[in-house]
């Protein structure tokens, strides 16, 4: 018999028959991980498994590579919380959705699951879009896409970086863009400095990490990137 233990993310629920909830979750440990929850679909069970829940979950299978069982217990219900600010629950649905799209199932992150859990915490409170764009940094940086922002790829200077190559994730600087400036994607100072993000700035961010996770991330997974983070950056508009 395999079990273990971990504290996680709800990033999904369907109901299987009548009374189970097939769901996943991404936990500290034990990262993505799948499991059927007995008496999941019960209405008792409702207000556990909503999407970014934080659970405490124990987990049992006869073997390892079943999917196994969970118990679950909620910890701290996130969707609940933010339910008048409906920006912020699209940004939690394209937060567990991206989690589920860029994954590898049962492989440990634990430096995305603590920016995670912090994000999600933080989601309807000031700066909380600022914390989501570097969250989707961080996420393409920890499944291998990561960007160099921190000196210009053709001059090698780290003031006045103000363009991403999209052919290699490097800042450029105007100097450094010349003639190449329209092929690149724009970089917002306040996301290299730690300065708030306005609107525009907000977009541009957005456009930046959403290239490489539809560019290359997707093609790496081969699955096209979630509907609902389209979703999410559509609201900002």
């Amino acid at each position: 018999m395999m079990d273990w233990r971990d504290q996680g993310i709800l990033l999904s629920v369907r109901k299987h028959g009548e009374a189970t909830a097939l769901t996943e979750v991404f936990t500290a440990l034990h990262g993505r991980h799948a499991g059927a929850v007995r008496g999941g679909a019960s209405r008792k069970m409702a207000p556990v498994l909503q999407q970014g829940a934080q659970l405490d979950v124990h987990w049992r299978a006869r073997l390892e590579d079943q999917m196994g069982n969970f118990t679950v217990e909620l910890l701290q219900p996130r969707a609940a919380h933010i339910m008048g600010d409906r920006l912020a629950l699209l940004a939690l649905g394209s937060v567990c959705a991206l989690c589920r799209f860029a994954l590898p199932e049962r492989a440990p992150y634990p430096g995305l699951y603590s920016a995670t859990v912090a994000l999600l915490d933080a989601l309807g409170q000031p700066g909380w879009l600022h914390a989501y764009v570097l969250w989707e940094l961080h996420l393409l940086e920890d499944t291998g896409f990561g960007l160099d922002l921190d000196r210009c790829a053709v001059t090698g200077a780290q003031q006045g970086l103000a363009y991403v190559s999209p052919r290699t994730g490097r800042a450029v600087t105007i100097e450094g863009a010349g003639e190449y400036a329209a092929r690149l994607l724009p970089l917002p100072a306040a996301l290299l400095n730690g300065g708030p993000l306005d609107a525009t700035d907000l977009t541009k961010a957005l456009a930046i990490s959403g290239y490489f996770l539809s560019h290359r991330l997707a093609h790496a997974v081969n699955q096209r990137l979630p509907e609902a983070r389209a979703r999410f950056v559509s609201a900002l508009d």
